[in-house]
């Protein structure tokens, strides 16, 4: 992705039952620091965006991988970027439309609220990458 981070901010989500709540609060103060030290306006959306996301990708790494599951937040260019980190190597697959499908449409909405989305194998999992616009 393009442009070297103005700001960044990398959180090892502990497993004690609260790191969605964890994983959004932290999403909101970064951004906030984001406005107070960049200077750079991010609206309520973004915010609203980007802790979404944050929920749904921190959920599914939860869920879905072992170990321990890292954040990263990152200020590049006219985006932040949510990077999450898991110890399952397997990339996420979007599953087919079902109007009658209960749950699972968490990479379906990360997909259409993200600018981009990028999964990487890394040694020990993967990492996901989802670039949120500052100015949606």
């Amino acid at each position: 992705m393009p442009g070297a981070p103005r700001l960044r901010a990398s959180y090892a989500l502990e497993d004690d039952g609260a790191w969605i709540a964890q994983a959004r609060h932290l999403a909101a103060a970064f951004l906030a620091r984001v406005r107070a030290e960049d200077g750079t306006p991010v609206s309520t959306r973004v915010v609203e965006v980007t802790q979404l996301v944050v929920s749904e990708l921190v959920t599914n790494a939860r869920k879905y991988a072992p170990g321990p599951v890292g954040l990263d937040l990152l200020v590049s260019d006219n985006a932040v970027e949510v990077v999450v980190r898991d110890g399952n190597p397997a990339a996420p697959v979007p599953r087919d439309a079902d109007p009658g499908r209960v749950g699972q449409h968490g990479l379906e909405i990360v997909m259409a609220v993200a600018q981009a989305l990028d999964v990487r194998q890394e040694p020990a999992g993967k990492s996901i990458t989802a670039r949120i616009s500052l100015s949606a």
